[in-house]
Parts: C-alpha cells; structure tokens; sequence
C-alpha cells in the first residue's frame, strides 16, 4: 500500500474512473493518503463524484509516471469520522482553504479490496492487494 501511495503522491494527478449509471466518467484527482493502514482519496459532498461513488463505490484509478503506469481498482468505503478528515486536511493543507473538517461537505473513502497493478514497457506487471 506504501508503494502506491508513494507513486500516486510523485505522479502529482491521477485520474479516477467512477460509473454514472451506465456511462464511465473520468477525472483528475490528487489526494491520496494512508490514515490507519487504510488508503483515503477526498472530495466533496457536493461533487457527482460523490454521488457516483456512494451509488457504486467500485472505482479505478490510473496514473502515468516515468515510463510505468498504475492501475489501481477497488470499492471505496467512507469514513466518516472527524479525525480521518482531519488528516486528510492535515496532509494537503492547500485543500483547507476549500475544505475543512467540520464543513458537512469534505468527505473521506478508503479502499478495500484493492488491487494495484504496476506496469511498464519495460517489465512485467506487478500485483499488490491490500
């Protein structure tokens, strides 16, 4: 899990794939942090991501960095207590001039099942699941 999140925070933008009924719908996102040994994305409330994700949390993400990609897949689940915001907020204190922990619109989702896939031109792919 370390190393995705490592890799998602030098490749600065990953995009997240989420369903709006039956069309996919992809966007650039940039939050991506461990709280608890869990992997938290943030957004908020008041976003369709948020709809999207709470009506099917099976989400993707993709991210390309220096010649090898990662695909991650999961379900999101959220987590709504104060703290997990908080650090989230804490670790991208350029969001707390848009967000805050109390403001009923910053939300959190950590993965589960998740299955990372790194790969490259250049090697296999490698699997982890957390």
């Amino acid at each position: 899990m370390k190393r995705v999140e490592a890799f998602l925070k030098k490749a600065g933008t990953y995009y997240l794939a989420t369903m709006d009924g039956d069309q996919p719908r992809v966007r650039p996102f940039g939050t991506i942090h461990i709280f608890e040994d869990r992997l938290y994305i943030q957004t908020g409330k008041i976003k369709e991501v948020s709809r999207q994700i709470h009506a099917n949390p099976k989400v993707e993400i993709c991210a390309f960095m220096e010649g090898e990609w990662l695909r991650l897949s999961g379900t999101l689940a959220e987590d709504e207590r104060r703290e997990a915001r908080q650090s989230m907020l804490d670790a991208y204190p350029q969001l707390q001039r848009m967000y805050s922990a109390d403001d009923g619109n910053t939300e959190v989702f950590y993965f589960t099942e998740a299955t990372a896939v790194f790969s490259a031109f250049t090697h296999g792919p490698e699997v982890v699941r957390f």
